[in-house]
């Protein structure tokens, strides 16, 4: 009997336990990874169609979009293939290992554009898309945010972990925003077709040494039933989680501002401010949400998880209007950006943590622990749906516009990449902030959940 208490008591402190600093790390190499592909995606695949695949702004549009929604509706399924995963290795960890290489095949296979025309070219753009950016990266981003969970139900080690992870996440911004186009440039020597496909070649091998270094570093911690959970059963675990519906509405409202601002920093920068080069300065500014990331923690600390993504936006937000009133001046423009990339990078942290917290609240409020499905849904299925909205939307204001790309812009067409760029991101934020305050009443009763969630565990044993 005193065997099996102490066993128990392990059981307890290890599901509680203290990450180790080299597995936060590992933790950074996922979004690292993801990002260093995802984010040249995100970024530059409108760009790629429009001025190097030679697809008119219109359909590039309607592509990702229709790509993204399905994306999204794979992510449910995907949650749910996570949910029957049961491996020695753990629910999440072993896609790190399964989803490396496609993931960056498919990604060089988005960015290759073959000598095709009309129905052939858009048929080719849309596979590759949904394959790349969708069932593959929304399978690695499910797994990324599934796994937090089952790392510890250690809410501040939660919180540290995320904070690495977006660290890592920015680092991989950084590095794909301030050097795809120069790398493009040098590799493909004036060629870019031959550019992008090298580059993105380069940026696949090392996300594949990443994930894998994931993978072997990792451990999930906190017991999960053996029991497979079917995709009925998971979506039980939303039944009256309003904290997670909260969180899905506000996050994928949240991505189509950030998917707008990562693509049209290459429209502002060619059309309006004449240099298709400074692109590469403000996505690489990307990385100065380190400072968030590193502060998330203390500020957490001192206010609470709601209260840091209000301030992300509120700060974001004000970054966004100051570059409207700077005028023309570039000096003051960045000034204006790396305030805008401070809160953002704070804003979009925050729920990547705050889902963890559902999955608690789906098990404590019906007794199913569904974290692949809450997190698939929480995040891929966000990321995609915005990110799909975040082209598409603009892409129609700029047809609507008359925007016709290598072309000198009409007035018209430069107010409309101005707009995008920097006032359609302050509407998106005002909104995401008006949703996320309903959210601080369910915060407050994390520590409940959590005390009871130990208590029904050390029932069951």
């Amino acid at each position: 009997m005193e065997d099996f208490l102490m066993e128990l008591t392990e059981e307890k402190d290890d599901a509680n336990a203290k990450l180790p600093v080299f597995e936060k790390v590992s933790y950074a190499f996922t979004d690292m990874a993801g990002n260093l592909l995802y984010v040249s995606m995100s970024s530059y695949i409108l760009y790629f169609y429009t001025d190097v695949f030679a697809i008119p702004v219109s359909s590039a549009g309607m592509i990702i979009l229709l790509a993204c929604i399905v994306d999204a509706v794979s992510a449910i399924f995907w949650g749910s293939i996570v949910d029957h995963t049961h491996t020695k290795w753990g629910q999440s960890r072993p896609y790190f290992l399964w989803l490396a290489v496609p993931f960056a095949v498919t990604t060089f296979l988005a960015f290759t554009a073959p000598n095709l025309s009309g129905t052939a070219k858009l048929l080719y753009a849309g596979i590759t898309y949904i394959l790349a950016a969708g069932v593959i990266y929304t399978g690695i981003q499910t797994t990324i945010s599934a796994v937090l969970p089952n790392l510890t139900l250690n809410a501040s080690e939660r919180i540290g972990a995320n904070s690495f992870r977006m660290v890592g996440s920015l680092i991989g911004s950084f590095v794909t925003s301030t050097f795809t186009l120069p790398l493009v440039a040098i590799l493909g020597k004036g060629n870019d077709k031959v550019g992008f496909m090298i580059t993105i070649a380069l940026f696949g091998v090392a996300a594949v040494v990443l994930l894998l270094t994931a993978f072997k570093n990792m451990r999930e911690r906190v017991p999960v039933s053996t029991k497979s959970i079917s995709l009925k059963q998971s979506m039980k675990a939303t039944v009256g989680n309003i904290p997670w519906f909260l969180l899905v509405v506000s996050f994928s409202t949240f991505w189509i501002a950030q998917s707008d601002r990562n693509s049209f920093s290459t429209y502002y920068a060619k059309y309006n401010l004449g240099n298709p080069e400074l692109a590469a300065v403000f996505n690489g500014l990307q990385v100065l949400g380190i400072i968030s990331s590193i502060s998330i923690p203390f500020i957490v600390k001192v206010t609470n998880k709601t209260a840091t993504m209000l301030i992300g936006l509120a700060i974001g937000a004000v970054g966004q209007a100051m570059m409207a009133m700077v005028g023309g001046n570039f000096a003051l423009v960045i000034v204006s950006w790396c305030v805008g990339v401070i809160g953002s990078a704070l804003a979009m942290s925050m729920p990547f943590a705050m889902l963890a917290d559902t999955v608690d609240y789906g098990e404590w409020k019906s007794g199913i622990r569904a974290a692949g499905f809450l997190t698939a849904v929480g995040s891929a299925f966000c990321i995609q749906l915005g990110s799909g909205f975040g082209s598409f939307i603009p892409s129609k204001i700029l047809d609507a516009a008359g925007f016709v790309a290598h072309q000198q812009q009409t007035a018209h067409a430069s107010a409309a990449i101005s707009f995008c760029f920097i006032w359609l991101p302050v509407i998106i934020y005002a909104i995401v902030g008006f949703i996320m305050v309903f959210y601080f009443k369910y915060e407050k009763m994390e520590p409940q959940i959590k005390a009871e969630l130990l208590q029904r565990a050390e029932a069951r044993d």
